[in-house]
C-alpha cells in the first residue's frame, strides 16, 4: 500500500483516547470517518477534525466511507462481530480488547481473517509500555536465561464505571451480570505471552480459574446508591470481584494472572513478574517506584553464594532498551497508555502498508481472549483445568 492508511474509528468516545497518537502519526494514517451512536460525540469529533465524515450506522460506514481500515473501539461484546463485518467488507481491522468473548467467535474470527486475507491486529497497548518492551528485548537476547514462570495482573477499581449518572447499568455493569470468570485477561496476559514466546516457540495448553464473591461490588452499591437499589441485592452480580487464572504451556511454563476491577485500593493498575534461569523481573509495586531487575553475573550478589540485590530496571536501559523506545520515546510518551497507543497504531499501519504479519495477529488475539470463555467454564466446574484450543491449527499451523 502506498501512502497513509485511511482509517475509520468506530466508537467515538473510547476512540478519542487515541487522538493524540493519531496526530503524531499523520505520515502513516489519515482519519477519514467516525462512527458513534452519540450525536454529541460525533459533533465533538467534527469540531476537532473538520471534513471528517460522521456516521451513526456502522453498516452505512462500511458501505460508503472512504477508508482502508476500521478501528473497533466499541464495548467489548461487540468487537468480534464488528471486526468480522469489516473484514467481509474488505477492510483491515484494528480491534480493542478483548478480540472475542466466546470460543465460537474466536474460531470464526480466525476463519474470516484467513479467508479474506485482510490484516487484523489486536490493540493490546500494555504490550508496548516501556518496561514490558525492555523486558521483551532482554528475553529475546537471552539475558534472563530460560523463562518458565510469569505473573500478570490488572487491578483497576472501575466500580464508578458500572452505572450511568442516573444509576442505570452501563455495558460494563451488564457484562458483570452475564458471566463469572476472568472477563478481561489480555492486559495481564499479553506482555507475558510475548515474553514466553506463545504462538512462536510455545503455546497455551490448559487453564484453570477461581473467582471471589462479588462483595466489593455489592458494598459499593449499598454505600453509594443505597441498600434498596437492585444492584445491592445478594446475587445481583454474577462475576466475582477478583479472578485468578493459572495457565500451563506446552513447554511446561506456568503463568498466573489476576484481574480485579471491583476491589478498592490505591491506584497502581498493573503487576508483572518473570523468572528465568539467569535472572528475574518485578514490575513496580507502588506508583512512582522503579521496576526491578536482577541479572546473574551483572547485578550485585549471587542468589546461591551471597545476598542477591534488586536493581532498577533503568540501570540497564543503555544496554537493553527496546529499539522502539530508544528511537521514538519522545513521540510515544506524548500519547496515551504509557506510549502504548502510539506504538499500537504505528505497528498496525506498518503491517497494512507493508503487507506483513502484525506484531499481535489474529492468533495472538484469540489465544489471549479465549481465556474469557475458558475461565467461565473452569469456574462453573469448580476450578478444574480446561484445554486451550490450538487456533494455529486451523490452516495446518502449529
Amino acid at each position: 500500500m502506498l501512502g497513509p492508511v485511511k482509517l475509520a474509528v468506530v466508537g467515538g468516545r473510547r476512540g478519542a483516547s487515541f487522538d493524540r497518537a493519531l496526530a503524531r502519526l499523520n505520515d502513516n494514517v489519515t482519519l477519514t470517518a467516525i462512527c458513534d451512536l452519540s450525536e454529541a460525540a460525533l459533533a465533538s469529533w467534527g469540531a476537532s477534525h473538520p471534513g471528517i465524515r460522521t456516521f451513526t450506522s456502522y453498516d452505512h460506514l462500511l458501505e460508503t466511507a472512504d477508508c482502508d481500515a476500521v478501528f473497533v473501539c466499541t464495548p467489548l461484546l461487540l468487537h468480534a462481530g464488528q471486526a468480522m463485518k469489516a473484514l467481509e467488507a474488505g477492510k483491515h481491522v484494528l480491534s480493542e480488547v478483548v478480540a472475542a468473548s466466546t470460543l465460537d467467535e474466536c474460531w470464526q474470527l480466525v476463519e474470516t481473517v484467513e479467508r479474506t486475507g485482510r490484516t487484523y491486529m489486536l490493540a493490546e497497548n500494555y504490550c508496548y509500555m516501556r518496561p514490558n518492551m525492555m523486558v521483551l528485548n532482554m528475553v529475546q537476547q537471552g539475558v534472563l536465561g530460560d523463562t518458565m514462570y510469569a505473573e500478570g495482573a490488572y487491578i483497576h477499581d472501575c466500580r464508578r464505571l458500572l452505572f450511568t449518572p442516573d444509576h442505570k447499568l452501563t455495558w460494563r455493569g451488564e457484562y458483570r451480570r452475564l458471566i463469572d470468570g476472568n472477563g478481561y485477561p489480555t492486559h495481564s496476559l499479553g506482555p507475558v505471552a510475548q515474553w514466553l514466546g506463545i504462538n512462536r516457540c510455545d503455546r497455551l495448553v490448559s487453564t484453570a480459574t477461581w473467582t471471589t464473591p462479588a462483595v466489593a461490588a455489592t458494598a459499593y452499591v449499598t454505600q453509594r446508591l443505597g441498600p434498596d437499589h437492585p444492584a445491592a441485592a445478594k446475587g445481583f452480580w454474577t462475576m466475582g470481584d477478583s479472578a485468578t487464572t493459572v495457565i500451563q504451556t506446552e513447554q511446561g511454563a506456568v503463568i498466573v494472572l489476576r484481574v480485579d476491577s471491583n476491589s478498592p485500593r490505591p491506584h497502581n493498575m498493573t503487576h508483572y513478574a518473570l523468572q528465568g534461569t539467569r535472572g528475574a523481573y518485578l514490575s513496580s509495586r507502588h506508583e512512582g517506584e522503579d521496576p526491578l531487575i536482577w541479572i546473574d553475573g551483572q547485578s550485585p550478589g549471587r542468589s546461591y553464594e551471597e545476598k542477591a540485590q534488586w536493581e532498577s530496571l533503568w540501570t540497564y536501559a543503555d544496554r537493553y532498551e527496546h529499539p522502539y523506545w530508544g528511537q521514538l520515546a519522545g513521540e510515544a510518551t506524548l500519547s496515551g497508555h504509557g506510549g502504548g497507543d502510539y506504538f499500537v497504531l504505528k505497528d498496525f499501519c506498518t503491517a497494512v502498508q507493508a503487507g506483513i504479519r502484525p506484531s499481535i495477529d489474529v492468533y495472538d488475539a484469540v489465544t489471549w481472549s479465549a481465556i474469557v470463555p475458558l475461565s467461565v467454564e473452569s469456574v462453573a466446574r469448580g476450578g478444574v483445568p480446561v484445554d486451550v484450543p490450538n487456533f494455529m491449527r486451523s490452516r495446518g499451523m502449529g
